[in-house]
């Protein structure tokens, strides 16, 4: 919220000599967040000047300029900037003649944008400064007219200051306000906080009008029940103004003050309504009683009914949004934005003016079903003082009366449920016990007093209250907003900073600590943790899949059987959450796999010129249910029950954790005596074990295949369960492809885990072995198979088979060549044995080699090779 200072100091009594930043450290007391100050960015010397004649010139161009003379001091006197009292000054504009009084930027002034002002020579002439239009102020948007100041209905004379005169010396605060307070989002709500913090008198803008009665014009509120009842509107107030001049200039001192607040001048007649919702916070909208059919209801929208709004867009209604029809249909979004149809325009003469009331949640819902955030729908989401829009409507039209020419009307209606206010118990003892502050009962009570609240005594003692909140703190509903009160306006600084103590029996779970674990590992290792958004294109479902889900095998151009458990087939769509208000339309699928925002990652290092990365990721992916979002969702006001929260909370995707890597580049860099290495399949596998190792979890890696992974470069990662293994992961390389169409340069190596599985299926207590003082027998073992067995396989059934006695045995080479049978190949095996009570004798350790050779040729008819 934007305040400027000159439109707080109506409502509150302001210092002389106030400073933007000693109202912003008011503001920070009673707990509001300081933005930012703003300024008109006009510096320097800006005067009125007085046109003494104008002088047009045609040249080669084709241009028509004029050559004046304006008078910018008084006669004989020296001018703002230390020169002449007239000046020759060039200037394009046609629409203003000698004798006119206008706005002049003297030589030394800078102009919005950082455009000095300096005596040039332009079109034969040295032009002595320039004649300065609304939008070279930035008052506007007119840049052909410049400003004539009788228009505006100001008289000075020349030489006077114009900053002044149009408000560019005007100050303002930017204050951030929390969604619990709208009130603030007005300068009444704000000059009641600043008089809490400072004490000062407030006036309250609302108290100043004078409602008129008004009737005979047709409003339905399309509901039976009681106002009070209605779900989306409890009030609608409409004031009619006939006979506008929409050929007025809105004022020099309006603009300004929207301007500092935040919003650009359009018409006067919409920069009335936009003042006054700025003045009291009730948003207002003025229709052109000429284009209204019949009279007006407020009702929920019809299905497949469409809406022109002022943006121009054609919006589909929602059977929820809550519209202002009248017999031709609907003309606007209840609370939102007004339709085309009944908008007001330069032809406009008589207009109905509306201030109503709507129900907080039905706006919401309706603003962002739309995509549709304007300054109203911001105040009735937070909600509005459902008593200042009677107030608010006739300070429109008083002020259309006196701007715009016209003549209030005996036409309107006045629909307004009775207020009921919510009453709220409050034990005194409690406001201590809760903030563990020292405040004394009468500073409590006066706090509570001092916002507006009723207070009375339940008790002879006075510490038992019954507080009635004022219209405008719909917020204050329990006893601990009240309680917030008292510290916020008694002072924050008397709550004593004292560190709680953790109750016993309480830390992290296993999963938490192994996740913790997982992390710190991989980042101690030499990866760099990284977090990215979990939205994703249609594309890039497309290219990673679901990240851990293994593409079931092609051979020989068949794709073999896909029932079996933890296959897709390679070109299966991917099932994913889709959002129906995502923040970019391209961007609108919640990920199935880390990887993206991984590539994604890596891509804007590498643009950065970061060639060499080892990146690692642990977050939440998300899996859609078959009853995704099936829940049916309350109506609008109603509370849902624990069975329908329940359902909704069924409905809600899972999403379990997974943990990724990627690298790219070089592992080793190239040194002195050292050749550089770049990152291989290798790397990514061994990430991924140090991953699962931090949570005691053995990896199996045999070959796999994955939608986004290079064919012969993939590894499945699965963990050893009862009836086999159960795959939990993909490593290798990525394909070409992906890399070229994400401009990276080199091979991508990537690796993703499902972290939760695999932490569920780690052993709770990690084995542990006592460590043997006794030496080692290492042997190498050399066995013949077909080659489309996997090595890892024979490698399994070998340690197997050589029993307890087999500390480490490893691959060290696959060979296929010479001496060797065609579809064959040798595996090499180091095998490392050891006793934990004795030396081993050589025999033994022969005697489990060939136990374990043995296994291998009855699994895989392997033989020994000589």
């Amino acid at each position: 919220m934007r305040v400027p200072l000159s439109w707080l100091g109506e409502f509150v009594e302001l210092p002389a000599e106030v400073t933007p930043e000693a109202v912003h450290a008011d503001l920070v007391r009673v707990g509001f967040e300081e933005e930012d100050i703003r300024r008109f960015d006009v510096t320097g010397p800006v005067v009125v000047g007085e046109v003494l004649s104008r002088e047009p010139e045609e040249h080669s161009n084709g241009k028509t300029v004029n050559w004046c003379q304006v008078r910018v001091a008084p006669e004989g006197q020296l001018a703002a900037d230390g020169g002449a009292d007239v000046r020759g000054i060039v200037c394009g504009a046609h629409n203003f003649d000698a004798g006119d009084f206008v706005v002049v930027s003297l030589p030394g002034a800078v102009l919005p944008g950082g455009f000095e002002i300096s005596a040039r020579k332009t079109y034969g002439h040295v032009s002595d400064g320039m004649i300065a239009s609304a939008r070279e102020l930035t008052l506007g948007e007119d840049h052909d007219g410049i400003i004539v100041l009788s228009r505006l209905g100001i008289d000075a004379p020349a030489g006077a200051d114009a900053k002044a005169l149009l408000g560019l010396d005007q100050t303002a605060v930017e204050i951030n306000v929390t969604p619990d307070r709208g009130y603030a989002f007005s300068i009444r709500g704000v000059a009641r906080e600043v008089s809490h913090a400072t004490g000062a008198a407030f006036r309250d803008p609302a108290a100043a009008v004078s409602p008129a009665p008004a009737s005979g014009f047709p409003v339905t509120l399309d509901d039976r029940a009681p106002i009070r009842d209605r779900a989306g509107v409890t009030g609608f107030v409409a004031r009619a103004v006939r006979g506008i001049d929409q050929s007025r200039p809105t004022p020099a001192w309006m603009v300004a003050r929207l301007q500092l607040a935040g919003i650009r001048s359009l018409s006067l007649e919409v920069d009335i309504s936009n003042y006054v919702m700025l003045e009291l916070g009730q948003p207002l909208h003025a229709y052109d009683l000429a284009k209204l059919t019949g009279g007006i209801t407020v009702r929920r929208a019809a299905p497949g009914e469409t809406l022109v709004t002022l943006d121009g867009q054609e919006r589909t209604l929602h059977p929820e949004d809550l519209v202002i029809a009248d017999e031709s249909g609907a003309i606007g979004l209840a609370g939102v934005m007004g339709g085309e149809s009944t908008k007001a325009d330069e032809s406009t003469r008589d207009v109905l003016v509306e201030a109503a009331t709507f129900d907080t949640v039905s706006v919401a819902r309706t603003a962002r079903r739309h995509k549709l955030s304007s300054e109203a729908s911001k105040r009735f989401e937070r909600g509005v003082d459902p008593l200042v829009a009677r107030a608010a409507a006739q300070r429109m039209v008083d002020l259309l009366v006196e701007l715009a020419g016209g003549t209030p009307d005996d036409l309107g209606a006045e629909i307004v449920a009775p207020w009921t206010p919510t009453e709220v118990r409050l034990s005194l003892a409690r406001v201590n016990g809760l903030t563990g502050a020292d405040y004394t009962d009468a500073e409590a009570r006066g706090a509570i007093e001092m916002i507006g609240c009723g207070v009375t005594s339940v008790d002879a003692s006075g510490t038992e209250l019954l507080v009635t909140p004022p219209s405008w703190r719909s917020d204050l509903t329990r006893s601990a907003d009240l309680i917030e009160e008292v510290a916020r306006v008694v002072g924050y600084d008397r709550i004593p900073s004292v560190l709680p103590v953790a109750p016993p029996g309480r830390g992290l779970t296993r999963a938490q600590r192994l996740r913790r674990r997982a992390a710190n590992v991989s980042t101690a290792s030499g990866l760099d943790e990284v977090q990215s958004y979990p939205f994703v294109s249609q594309a890039q479902l497309d290219a990673f899949g679901a990240g851990v889900e293994p593409v079931a095998p092609v051979i020989d151009g068949v794709t073999q059987d896909v029932a079996a458990p933890g296959h897709v087939a390679p070109g299966a769509p991917v099932p994913a959450v889709k959002l129906a208000n995502a923040l970019d339309s391209e961007y609108s699928f919640m990920r199935r796999s880390l990887l993206p925002g991984l590539v994604t990652a890596a891509r804007r290092n590498v643009s950065r010129g970061l060639t060499d990365l080892a990146l690692v990721e642990f977050g939440a992916v998300f899996v859609p249910a078959a009853d995704l979002g099936t829940a049916e969702v309350p109506p609008l006001a109603q509370k849902p029950d624990a069975t329908t929260l329940d359902a909704l909370y069924a409905s809600v995707p899972a999403q379990p954790r997974r943990a990724a890597g990627l690298l790219i580049g070089e592992a080793v860099a190239k040194q002195a005596g050292e050749q550089p290495r770049v990152y291989d399949w290798a790397d990514a596998l061994d990430a991924a074990r140090t991953v699962a190792e931090a949570v005691s979890a053995e990896l199996v890696v045999t070959q796999g295949a994955h939608r986004a992974f290079h064919p012969g470069r993939t590894a499945e990662l699965s963990i050893r369960v009862d009836d086999g293994l159960e795959p939990v992961g993909v490593a290798g390389e990525l394909l070409p492809e992906l890399a070229a169409n994400s401009h990276l340069p080199g091979r991508i190596m990537a690796f993703e885990l499902d972290l939760d599985r695999l932490i569920e299926l780690a052993p709770q207590e990690p084995e542990t072995h006592q460590l043997s003082t006794y030496p080692a027998a290492t042997q190498d073992l050399t066995l013949v198979v077909d080659a489309e067995i996997a090595a890892g396989d024979v490698l399994a059934v070998v340690t197997v088979g050589a029993g307890a006695l087999l500390e480490q045995a490893r691959i060290v080479d696959d060979y296929r060549g010479t001496g060797i049978p065609e579809g064959q190949k040798a595996l090499t095996f180091a095998l490392r044995f050891r006793a934990e009570d004795r030396t081993l004798k050589a025999e033994e350790a022969s005697e489990a080699k060939l136990a374990g050779v043995a296994a291998a040729e009855l699994a895989f008819d392997a033989k020994l090779r000589d």
